[in-house]
């Protein structure tokens, strides 16, 4: 202490710290004791403090689940449900400064906010994906990329909004399943928005063959369209000769519908079959992929000649007849000198059989290749 002190020379320490044990208890227990009569008499103070507190919490919830004030004074749900969460946590704030400050609680709030700044600066780092996609949320809602409703592909998922949360932005795939992606994805990512213009064109394509008129049968595919009632006449329905193939000439239709009052996939579906059934109709044929097989020399003289033999045998049927003939038996008068001999040349000999009239018809089938 000296030596913030100018103009002192020296010091006399006249104090006199006593070590007696009842007397630091009695000083402790009478400084707890006069805390304590002290809070007693501040609990109706502390009382109305947290009244007002509830009452302040209370208004901001009440205000900011007036979803219809809300919606007036922005157009925008996603902006107007922004705007209630920060109205209701402002008034979180409020009631608890108006609290502390009644009860008189002031270096209570700052040393909060105090602590609050250090502790922030940590919380600030763990949570830096939610500030994100929380700042992004408020971008988004300024910008309005989209709206509730629509039909929208955002960095390849497609689906239709739901709604934006402070969080993530909630979609409903086409097959029904719920989808949420941050919304610091789709603040940087890629945004397809099909609802935005009404008017939608869809694309198919039809080959006919390659000996048709092309033009003829563009006519008769748009004359087949524009009996539909959900084309529109302003973009006009076109087609275009897109490819012209080894057997066929490939047609693009190219129709606009009014997709807020007609469904894309079924308008689609419908005028691709309508189409088709009026070529069909016409005389038009859709073919089939047609391949060449190319074979070499030898195997295509081949198949020539079997296919000769074949027609030839196709008109031919031979009967082959043959006579038995039956030996006759040795007479039983010759001589004894040679009946050994007779003996021996029949058993040498083998014993003829009955033959029998045979009628063979020969007939040869040729397997045809084909392809398609």
């Amino acid at each position: 202490m000296t030596n913030r002190l100018t103009d002192v020379v020296t010091v006399d320490d006249n104090i006199n710290r006593t070590l007696d044990v009842q007397e630091n208890v009695s000083t402790v227990y009478q400084g707890l004791k006069a805390q304590l009569e002290n809070l007693v008499k501040a609990l109706p103070l502390l009382l109305v403090g947290i009244v007002i507190f509830a009452l302040v919490t209370w208004f901001g919830s009440w205000l900011s689940r007036r979803k219809k004030m809300w919606q007036r004074l922005t157009p925008n749900p996603f902006v107007a449900e922004l705007l209630s969460q920060t109205i209701k946590v402002i008034f979180i704030i409020f009631g608890l400064i108006l609290a502390l400050s009644l009860i008189g609680a002031e270096t209570v709030l700052g040393t909060l906010l105090g602590g609050a700044g250090v502790i922030g600066i940590a919380v600030g780092f763990a949570v830096k994906d939610t500030i994100e996609n929380y700042i992004a949320s408020l971008m988004l809602s300024i910008r309005q990329p989209f709206r509730a409703r629509d039909q929208v592909v955002i960095n390849g998922q497609e689906g239709i909004v739901v709604r934006l949360t402070s969080r993530a932005t909630i979609l409903m795939t086409l097959d029904g399943n719920q989808l949420r992606i941050p919304n610091a994805e789709v603040f940087k990512g890629t945004i397809l928005n099909y609802t935005k213009n009404p008017e939608r064109r869809f694309t198919f394509e039809l080959g006919v063959d390659a000996n048709d008129d092309p033009l003829a049968a563009i006519k008769v595919g748009l004359d087949a369209i524009h009996t539909l009632a959900f084309v529109l006449n302003e973009p006009k329905a076109i087609a275009v000769i897109t490819n012209v193939g080894d057997s066929n000439i490939v047609l693009e239709f190219q129709v606009w519908v009014d997709q807020s009052e007609t469904d894309f996939a079924k308008a689609r579906s419908i005028a691709i079959r309508e189409t088709k059934h009026a070529l069909e109709d016409k005389g038009f044929s859709l073919p089939e992929p047609i391949y060449r097989l190319r074979f070499n020399n030898k195997l295509e003289k081949a198949f020539e000649h079997m296919q000769n033999s074949v027609s030839n045998a196709n008109n031919v049927q031979s009967d082959i007849t043959i006579t038995p003939t039956i030996p006759k038996p040795a007479e039983t008068n010759q001589v004894s000198e040679s009946h050994t001999d007779d003996q021996d040349k029949k058993q040498a000999k083998p014993e003829p059989r009955p033959f029998c009239k045979v009628a063979v018809r020969m007939k040869f089938s040729m397997p045809v290749l084909t392809t398609s």
